[in-house]
């Protein structure tokens, strides 16, 4: 049973966030050079995705990842869609995503105009259960003498998997990525979330084929609006950033295409913005983990489930969340948090829930249904410089 009042919750994240009303989920922070770059931007007039922001930004991201391949672009929802595209996901296929996940991965497996199979859920995580992902594809798929898995039900091609970081807390990637090399199923990393969050030694979005990062305006780091694509193959980053570039041959000065491309890429205004954010990044991430400990130490004072980042991982803490005892006190919890002006977030609906999505094919989905029910976010934002907070 909790020991606390909802108040004293408000109470304490407007500790965390003096003078800030109402306290944010989630804000940026711009405090280093982000108007020096703009500014230096706009001189140089190189304004579009050309530019030396672009190159610095997508460079600073691979180093500090850890990846080969760096590739900026407008937002992580078409780096998706794109990396889905060049990994040979063809209309009518399959790929598997987690129910429980920001819309993002669902739409752009409908923008690759494929089909898409939800996956359960794990408590610890969030991210997608490697248990219910094996029991689906030995019961349901076969591997075929062409290598490639294929549903049992339709005959459609199972093509790939996408499985999420949520919250910034990493999936249990290494066992999904073995289970899915077992059906010949490409794995496409959403670390969206997850940017500075690790398994071991290696950064989310490394271990499949390609990863996906955003720097959405309440991302750790923020463009403003952008993405970018991860990846250690040379290949697939070639093709992915040409595909991105209208599929545009270089010429010195003709305009030739050589197959349906799109214009995906980041503008060197917004890379000025990431690059900025980039250089205090490292602060970000330690001012993070500083806020998940105060929220962990409260929640342990008060008798509150605290999601905390799994055994062998290291969280960004990119949004602090807790496990409410019912729906009927997350409720509860959320219509008070309005009025006391804190800005305290449920859960996405599960994708299966949602009307373009609830004919879809799906495994038991028993812990996404248990846990969309009760998880809310904390304002998880880094403080404010010169602002003391508890």
């Amino acid at each position: 049973m909790f020991k606390m009042t909802n108040a004293e919750l408000f109470d304490f994240c407007r500790s965390l966030y003096p003078g800030e009303t109402p306290v944010p989920l989630h804000a940026p922070r711009f405090v280093g050079n982000e108007k020096k770059y703009l500014s230096e931007c706009i001189d140089s007039t190189y304004v579009s995705y050309v530019g030396d922001f672009v190159k610095s930004f997508e460079q600073k991201i691979a180093e500090f990842t850890g990846c080969k391949f760096a590739v900026s672009l407008s937002s992580g929802t078409v780096a998706l869609h794109l990396a889905l595209v060049v990994a040979g996901v063809e209309p009518g296929d399959e790929v598997l995503v987690p129910s429980l996940t920001f819309v993002a991965a669902a739409n752009a497996v409908s923008q690759a105009r494929a089909e898409c199979i939800f996956v359960d859920s794990e408590a610890d995580s969030l991210g997608m259960s490697p248990e219910k992902l094996e029991s689906f594809l030995k019961q349901s798929a076969e591997r075929r003498a062409d290598g490639f898995c294929y549903s049992k039900a339709t005959g459609r091609r199972i093509r790939a998997c996408i499985p999420v970081h949520i919250f910034g807390h990493p999936a249990r990637i290494v066992d999904l990525i073995q289970i899915c090399e077992k059906f010949g199923i490409v794995v496409i990393e959403d670390a969206s979330e997850s940017l500075g969050s690790y398994v071991g030694s290696r950064h989310t979005g490394t271990f499949g084929l390609a990863g996906v990062l955003s720097f959405n305006g309440n991302k750790t780091l923020t463009t403003g609006g952008g993405g970018m694509l991860l990846t250690n193959d040379e290949k697939f980053a070639i093709r992915f950033r040409h595909l991105a570039t209208t599929a545009k041959q270089p010429h010195a000065y003709e305009f030739f295409h050589d197959e349906v491309g799109y214009n995906y890429r980041m503008p060197n205004l917004n890379a000025a913005v990431g690059l900025a954010q980039a250089e205090n990044l490292p602060s970000f991430l330690t001012d993070k983990r500083d806020t998940a400990a105060k929220y962990r130490t409260f929640c342990r004072e008060h008798g509150i489930q605290f999601i905390d980042e799994p055994n062998g991982t290291r969280s960004n803490f990119w949004l602090n969340a807790i496990l409410t005892e019912s729906i009927e006190a997350r409720n509860a919890l959320l219509e008070e948090a309005v009025i006391a002006k804190v800005q305290i977030r449920p859960v996405w609906q599960l994708m299966h829930h949602l009307p373009m999505y609830t004919k879809s094919r799906r495994t038991d989905m028993s812990t996404a249904e248990r846990l969309v029910s009760r998880v809310v976010n904390l304002p998880s934002s880094v403080k404010q410089p010169g602002k003391s907070a508890v």
